[in-house]
């Protein structure tokens, strides 16, 4: 059995990744990290802030920072930002230091969840489900392509998913199955 590394979550913005991240850490007793919350820390402000006062390809250096260094922690599961495939750098670094999950969404069921985000500055246009269309054709060959495993998020819950990732893992012989909590039914506040 290999031992595991890192655990990454790649995706397009609302496809879960933190949310699974979290629950994921916690069943296999990882620690969690967010890479946008990370970089919100650093800059002090909102993303979206720095992102319209700095501009993008700003933001993306400092992600890419943050992404090498979060890839250096030991034992963690990272939930990424949407954009993070954007740089081979950090397809290379994700796809080389950690198990890469990509949680695929269809642009349909990201704009069912984000509709009234207003936080995502990508999102902040005239037509949302336009651009996730948009976003979804360019990004989903990069995340594919970075992903040792892909997960279609459709509608189960999150310990759905979760449970869903462990099983690839076990599978993969990632993980030992001994180690893999029990699937366990959500709260109803996790549907």
């Amino acid at each position: 059995m290999t031992a595991l590394r890192a655990i990454s979550l790649i995706g397009m913005p609302g496809g879960g990744k933190s949310t699974v991240g979290r629950h994921l850490a916690r069943s296999l007793n990882l620690r969690f990290a967010d890479s946008d919350t990370e970089l919100e820390k650093r800059i002090g402000c909102p993303i979206r802030e720095y992102f319209e006062r700095e501009g993008e390809e700003r933001f993306r250096d400092l992600e890419q920072g943050v992404i090498e260094e979060l890839l250096g922690w030991p034992n963690v599961v990272l939930a990424t930002g949407g954009g993070v495939v954007l740089r081979e750098a950090n397809r290379e670094a994700l796809h080389a230091a950690s198990i890469v999950v990509y949680l695929r969404s269809t642009p349909e069921e990201l704009f069912r969840r984000l509709r009234h985000d207003t936080h995502r500055p990508l999102l902040q246009v005239r037509d949302p489900l336009r651009k996730l269309r948009e976003l979804h054709a360019e990004r989903d060959p990069l995340y594919r392509k970075t992903a040792h495993f892909v997960i279609e998020t459709g509608r189960p819950s999150v310990s759905t998913l979760v449970n869903m990732i462990l099983m690839q893992l076990e599978l993969a012989g990632l993980v030992d199955p001994a180690q893999v909590p029990s699937p366990v039914e959500p709260r109803s506040s996790e549907r």
